[in-house]
C-alpha cells in the first residue's frame, strides 16, 4: 500500500522541496555572482562548452548548456510524469471531489497571466510566443517559503498548494508539446513512435523491470530529440509506460519516483538554475524594467496568478462545486496564491523554448521578468501568510 499523502508523504515531500528550495535560491545567487563579476568569462565559456557523443551515423553534439536543458530535465519532467501519474491512479488526484477546487485555481492560475502578458505585448509576435511563461509554478520555491512556518500551516493547505502544482506541472507538460515542438523531422517521428508503442507493448505485457523501460527511454530521448519535439516530452511518455504495480503489489514507479527525487531536487533543479539564472544587472535601465515583456511577465506573476487563484476558486465555492479546504480562510489561500507567482525554474524553461529560435533579443526580459515577478510574488506571499497563519503557540491541525 502506498503512504497517504495527507501523511507521511506530505511530510517527505515538503522537506524535501522546501530543501531543494534553498538550494535553488543559492544556485541563483550564484549565478547572478558569475555574471555580475570577471567570472563572467568563465560562466559563458563553461556553458559554452561543446560536448558531443557519437554512434556511427548518430551524432548528438550540444554545448553544456543544451545537454542540461534538454537531457538533465527530461529527467525531471520523467520524475514529475511519474508523481502525476501515481497521483491519478492512488493518489490525491483520483478522485473528482478532491481535484475540483485546486484544478480550478490551477485554471484560474494559468489564463489570468497569460491574458496579462497577451495584453502586453499585442501585436510583437516573437513576444507573444512567451505568452506561457507566467503560467508555471516552481513548487520546491513555494513549498520552501511555506516551510518557515513550520506547524503554522494547515495540512489541508499545503495539500491545496501540492495539488495544484501537480496541474500547473500537466499543463506545462502538454503547452511545451503543442506550442514548442517546430521543425518536425518525420523520420524521427516514427522512429519514436516505434520506441514508444514498444514501451506500451511492454506494460501491456506487464515487464515490471524499470531499467528496461529506463534503456527504451534513452533511445525514445534520442529519437525525439532529433524529431523537433522538445526532447524532454521523451521522459514525459516513457514514465507513464511504468507500471503502477507488479502481481505482487509492490509498485515500480514509486520505487523509481524515491530514488530520482533526492538527485533531481539536490542536482538537476540547482544546475539548471545555475546555467540558466545569470543575469547581467549593471546595464539594467528602466526602460528595461517597463519593457512589454518583463511587465507582463513580472505582473502575470505577482497579479495574475493569485487574481486568477482565487477568481477561480471563488466561483466554484459560490457554485456549490467546491468548498474551501478544512481549516483554510480565505486570507490564507491568498498566501498560497501569492506563492504560486513564484514561477522561476518552469517560466526560465518555457522562457528558453519560446525564444531559442527566435532573434535572442528578449531573452534578458523573460529573465529579469521571471527574478522580479518571483521575488515580489515571494515576498506578498510570506507576507499574506505571517498575517494569515495562526501564532506558532495556537498550533494548527495536522
Amino acid at each position: 500500500m502506498s503512504k497517504p499523502i495527507t501523511q507521511l508523504t506530505v511530510k517527505e515531500f515538503m522537506q524535501l522541496e522546501s530543501a531543494s528550495g534553498l538550494l535553488l535560491l543559492g544556485a541563483t545567487i550564484i549565478a547572478l555572482v558569475f555574471a555580475n563579476t570577471q567570472l563572467t568569462f568563465y560562466y559563458e565559456k563553461i556553458l559554452g562548452t561543446p560536448v558531443a557523443i557519437q554512434v556511427g551515423a548518430l551524432a548528438i553534439n550540444k554545448p553544456l548548456l543544451l545537454w542540461i536543458n534538454d537531457g538533465l530535465m527530461a529527467i525531471f519532467f520523467f520524475l514529475v510524469s511519474l508523481e502525476i501519474k501515481r497521483e491519478f491512479l492512488e493518489g490525491e488526484l483520483s478522485s473528482l471531489s478532491q481535484v475540483i477546487l485546486p484544478g480550478m485555481g490551477a485554471l484560474g492560475g494559468m489564463i489570468v497571466p497569460a491574458s496579462i502578458y497577451i495584453w502586453f505585448n499585442w501585436g510583437d509576435p516573437e513576444a507573444l510566443s512567451a505568452w506561457a511563461i507566467p503560467v508555471a509554478t516552481d513548487i520546491a520555491f513555494a513549498l520552501a517559503l511555506l516551510s518557515t512556518f513550520g506547524s503554522r500551516v494547515p495540512v489541508s493547505l499545503k495539500i491545496f498548494l501540492l495539488t495544484l502544482a501537480i496541474f500547473d506541472d500537466l499543463a506545462a507538460v502538454v503547452i511545451i508539446a503543442v506550442f514548442y515542438s517546430q521543425d518536425l523531422s518525420s523520420a524521427a517521428l516514427l522512429f519514436a513512435g516505434a520506441a514508444l508503442l514498444l514501451a506500451v507493448a511492454m506494460n501491456r505485457a506487464k515487464v515490471t523491470r524499470t531499467s528496461s523501460y529506463i534503456l527504451l527511454g534513452i533511445v525514445l530521448w534520442m529519437a525525439v530529440l532529433k524529431s523537433g519535439v522538445h526532447a524532454t516530452l521523451a521522459g514525459v511518455l516513457i514514465a507513464l509506460c511504468i507500471p503502477m504495480r507488479d502481481q505482487e503489489g509492490n509498485s515500480p514507479l514509486q520505487s523509481l519516483e524515491h530514488d530520482l527525487h533526492a538527485p533531481v531536487a539536490f542536482v538537476i533543479l540547482p544546475v539548471f538554475a545555475f546555467a540558466n539564472a545569470g543575469l547581467a544587472l549593471g546595464d539594467i535601465s528602466w526602460v528595461d524594467v517597463t519593457h512589454p515583456v518583463t511587465l507582463g511577465i513580472t505582473l502575470g506573476l505577482v497579479i495574475g496568478k493569485p487574481v486568477g487563484i482565487l477568481l477561480f476558486v471563488g466561483l466554484s465555492v459560490a457554485s456549490g462545486l467546491a468548498c474551501l479546504p478544512k481549516c483554510v480562510n480565505w486570507l490564507q489561500l491568498l498566501g498560497a496564491a501569492f506563492t504560486c507567482g513564484v514561477g522561476f525554474t518552469m517560466s526560465l524553461f518555457i522562457a528558453g523554448l519560446a525564444f531559442e529560435h527566435g532573434s535572442g533579443t528578449y531573452f534578458s526580459g523573460d529573465r529579469l521578468g521571471i527574478l522580479l515577478g518571483s521575488a515580489l510574488s515571494a515576498l506578498a506571499g510570506y507576507l499574506v501568510l505571517h498575517l494569515a497563519l495562526p501564532k506558532a503557540e495556537q498550533g494548527t491541525a495536522s
